[in-house]
């Protein structure tokens, strides 16, 4: 688990979507390990519920830990997934939106079955849990909404409409709800990670990932997000491999 300084999170409640693996991972055990009470979301009920168990071995005293079941492609799903985070955390004040999946062929070659599956997960989804959260954010005294984008939330290339596509609308999505909950106490913020070392794509066995950012980075970013002074909105935070291979 991440260790060292970092925010003191005892009290603070938070949602993690995609929480099993990868960024969502790490964002959760740094999180707990700070003292906060933690729902993980995933698709694989075995999974989210193994996760969970490992996450409340690290638990802070009094901190609690839930793992949930569900499908962010579906809109029922997410309302429910809110509700049962509240209802075991004993609130909500804290929703990271990580749940993400990677689509890349060119767009003569994609069915729309592909493509209707990267919006509705890394798109739809954040509005759907950013709906369903918003009222019990706004019950908080210092709420965020944390949404995990991409620099290719920015940045086009070939065989990347879907993703792209979905991670400029999670950009333009982001920029709108900052503006329409700032006032209710709800801070919004998102992370645009550049290559992350999560075998998100389509990795090679042996193949060095030790020049991309690693899990862990992307959760120090998340840590030092919720330890900004209220009076603060670090509202986009583009995080890039210092030293990315040589072309």
């Amino acid at each position: 688990m991440t260790t060292g300084t970092g925010p003191d999170l005892v009290g603070r409640k938070v949602l993690i979507t995609g929480g099993t693996k990868g960024i969502g991972r790490a964002v959760a055990e740094a999180v707990v390990a700070h003292g906060a009470s933690a729902a993980v979301a995933a698709r694989s009920e075995d999974g989210v519920r193994r996760f969970a168990a490992e996450l409340a071995e690290g638990a802070a005293e009094g901190a609690r830990v839930a793992g949930i079941r569900c499908d962010v492609r579906d809109p029922r799903q997410c309302a429910d997934l809110v509700a049962s985070a509240a209802e075991a955390l004993g609130g909500l004040d804290v929703l990271i939106n990580n749940a993400g999946i990677g689509r890349f062929q060119p767009v003569a070659d994609m069915d729309p079955e592909t493509w209707e599956d990267v919006i509705r997960t890394n798109l739809d989804s954040v509005f759907h849990c950013s709906h369903a959260a918003i009222p019990l954010l706004r019950e908080a005294e210092d709420s965020w909404i944390i949404n995990m984008a991409s620099l290719a939330g920015k940045n086009a290339f070939p065989g990347g409409a879907a993703y792209n596509a979905s991670k400029f609308g999670l950009v333009g999505f982001s920029e709108a709800l900052m503006q329409e909950v700032r006032h209710d106490g709800i801070r919004v913020s998102y992370v645009m990670p550049g290559s992350v070392a999560t075998g998100f794509t389509h990795p090679t066995p042996g193949t060095d990932d030790s020049w991309k950012i690693q899990p862990e980075d992307v959760a120090r970013v998340v840590l030092d997000l919720l330890a900004m002074p209220t009076r603060t909105l670090a509202s986009r935070v583009e995080v890039r491999p210092s030293r990315p291979p040589k072309r």
